[in-house]
C-alpha cells in the first residue's frame, strides 16, 4: 500500500513537472508581443511605454494596445521600414527598463526637460503638453486658492509633480505622489485628495469617459513630448523616428492620428450595463488569468524542488550545507517580493549585461521567495516526526537512509501537505505584484481596462470574483490530491 502511495506521489509530481516543462515555452512565446509596423524583414526594436495614459496609450475593449503614442510609433516604423515591439509597463518602469537596456527606446508622453536630457537623447518634439488641475464635480474648487491646506495628487516623477511643487510655495497644500492617472482619479473620488494635476489631454479624456472630474484651472504650457533613447545609444533609431515624424507631419497622417483620439466628439462614457462590461472585459481578463496560473504553476514547481533541497540541507549534519541553507532562507524570507521583482528585471540585466525575459524574472522572483518558505515547511515537518520512531527503526538494523526514506519522510510529507497547499495559494496571490514590472497577469489586465473606461470599482469586483473562484477550485483540487495521497 505504501509503495502505491509513493508511486502516486511521484506520478503527481511528474505531471506537475511535465506540464510546467511544456507550458513554459508557450508562456515564453506568449510573453513576446507581436512585432507591429514596418517591413516584415526590417530590424526589430523593443519600445517601452506607459500602461494607463489614455489617450496616449491604453487598451481598447479588444485588449489591443492603442493610443496616440502607439499609432504614431507604428506609423513611423512603417514609414522607415523597421518593426516595433511594445512593452507596456508603466512610466517609471519603462524608464528603468531603458536604463537596464531591456528596451531600445521609450514613447510614453515623456516631457523633454533639462534633467532628462542629461540622461537620455530625445527626438524632435511630437506633441506640446499642457498641465491643468481637476477636482470632483460640485466640490466647489475653482483654482489654486481653494487648495490651500488640502491634498493634491500628482504623478510620480512627472512634469505635473514639478509644477505642483512650484505652486506649493505660493499655496500651502500637501502633495500626494502616485504612479498612475487612474490611481490619482480614484484618490480624488474617494476623498483622499481634493484635486489632481495632470496633462490636459489625459484629464479631458477622463472627463469624456465619465471620470466625474471637472477642470478648475487654466492650462499651463509645460513643454514638449519626445521619444527617448539612452544617451549615445540607438542613434539610428532616433534619426529614423525624426525622419518618419517629419514625413507624417508633411503628409497629414500625423494630424489624422491626433484627431482619432482628441477630436472624437461622439466618444463618451462606457454606458454598458455590468453584464455588458463583464462581457467585453472577459477576453482580456482570461488572458491575464492564464498568465497568472502559468507563472504560479511554473514557479511552484521550481520552488518545490529548491525548497526540498534547502529544507534537507537545513537539517543536515554538515555545517556548510546548514549554513548555505540558513543564508538562503534568511535572504529570501527576509526581503519583500517586489524588491526581487525589480532586481531580477531591472537590476540583474545591468549586472550581467544581458536582457532578461519578463517570464524568467517573474519565475525567479516567485520561486526563490516560495522556496525559502517551503524549505522551512520541510524542515519543520521532518523534525516533527517523533524521534523515537527513528530510534526504533535503527534498532531494527535500518540504515540512516532507510530510516529517513521508509519511516520519517512518509509521515513528514503527510504533515507538510496542508502547508504546501497554503503556500501555493500565497504564491498565486503574490503573482499580482509582478504587474509592477509590466507582467501581464490578471490584475495588470484589469488595470488596463479601467484605465480606459474609468469603471474601476466594477472591474476590481470582477477581478476579485475571478481570483476567488480560481483559488477555491485550486484548493478543492489540491485537497482531493491530498486525501488520495495521504489517506
Amino acid at each position: 500500500m505504501r509503495q502505491g502511495k509513493t508511486l502516486l506521489s511521484v506520478v503527481f509530481a511528474g505531471i506537475v513537472a511535465f506540464f510546467s516543462f511544456f507550458m513554459a515555452p508557450a508562456a515564453l512565446a506568449d510573453a513576446e508581443p507581436d512585432a507591429e509596423g514596418g517591413a516584415p524583414d526590417g530590424e526589430l526594436y523593443v519600445i517601452g511605454t506607459d500602461t494607463t495614459f489614455a489617450p496616449f496609450e491604453f487598451r481598447d475593449p479588444n485588449g489591443e494596445l492603442v493610443g496616440i503614442d502607439i499609432d504614431l510609433m507604428k506609423a513611423v516604423a512603417e514609414d522607415q521600414g523597421f518593426r516595433v515591439e511594445f512593452r507596456s509597463m508603466g512610466f517609471n518602469a519603462a524608464l528603468q527598463a531603458l536604463s537596464a537596456n531591456q528596451v531600445d527606446g521609450v514613447i510614453a508622453g515623456a516631457g523633454i526637460t533639462e534633467e532628462r536630457q542629461e540622461i537620455y537623447d530625445f527626438s524632435d518634439p511630437y506633441f506640446t503638453g499642457e498641465l491643468t488641475v481637476a477636482a470632483l464635480e460640485g466640490a466647489d474648487i475653482s483654482g489654486w486658492d481653494d487648495l490651500e491646506g488640502e491634498s493634491v495628487a500628482v504623478k510620480t516623477g512627472s512634469l505635473s509633480e514639478e509644477w505642483a511643487r512650484e505652486m506649493q510655495e505660493d499655496y500651502d497644500f500637501e502633495i500626494n505622489a502616485l504612479d498612475q492617472t487612474t490611481t490619482m482619479v480614484e484618490s480624488v473620488k474617494s476623498g483622499h485628495d481634493t484635486a489632481l494635476v495632470d496633462d490636459l489631454p489625459i484629464i479631458a479624456y477622463g472627463i469624456q469617459q465619465g471620470s466625474g472630474l471637472e477642470l478648475v484651472s487654466e492650462p499651463e504650457p509645460t513643454g514638449d513630448y519626445g521619444f527617448l533613447v539612452n544617451k549615445g545609444e540607438n542613434q539610428e533609431l532616433l534619426e529614423m523616428f525624426n525622419q518618419g515624424l517629419a514625413n507624417l507631419q508633411e503628409s497629414g497622417e500625423y494630424d489624422e492620428i491626433l484627431a482619432a483620439y482628441l477630436g472624437d466628439e461622439e466618444a463618451g462614457p462606457d454606458a454598458s450595463t455590468f453584464l455588458g462590461l463583464l462581457s467585453t472585459s472577459m477576453p482580456a481578463l482570461l488572458v491575464g488569468l492564464q498568465n497568472t496560473l502559468l507563472i504560479t504553476g511554473i514557479s511552484f514547481a521550481i520552488a518545490m524542488a529548491l525548497g526540498l533541497m534547502f529544507g534537507f540541507m537545513k537539517i543536515s549534519t554538515n555545517i556548510l550545507l546548514r549554513g548555505i541553507s540558513t543564508a538562503f532562507i534568511a535572504i529570501f524570507r527576509g526581503t519583500p517580493v517586489l524588491v526581487w521583482a525589480f532586481f531580477f528585471y531591472f537590476g540583474l540585466p545591468q549586472l550581467i549585461n544581458t536582457p532578461i525575459n519578463i517570464w524568467v524574472a517573474g519565475a525567479l522572483t516567485l520561486s526563490l521567495n516560495g522556496a525559502a518558505y517551503i524549505a522551512e515547511i520541510v524542515r519543520g515537518s521532518v523534525q516533527s516526526v517523533d524521534p523515537g520512531q527513528a530510534e526504533a527503526a535503527r534498532s531494527l538494523a535500518m540504515t540512516r537512509g532507510q530510516t529517513m526514506r521508509k519511516v520519517v519522510l512518509p509521515q513528514a510529507f503527510k504533515m507538510m501537505t496542508p502547508s504546501l497547499i497554503n503556500q501555493l495559494i500565497i504564491m498565486l496571490k503574490d503573482s499580482s505584484l509582478l504587474l509592477a514590472i509590466g507582467f501581464g497577469e490578471l490584475l495588470y489586465q484589469a488595470q488596463q481596462i479601467y484605465a480606459a473606461n474609468f469603471r474601476t470599482t466594477e472591474v476590481l469586483l470582477i477581478v476579485a470574483a475571478i481570483y476567488f473562484v480560481a483559488i477555491w477550485l485550486l484548493t478543492w483540487v489540491a485537497n482531493i490530491v491530498d486525501r488520495r495521497v495521504n489517506k
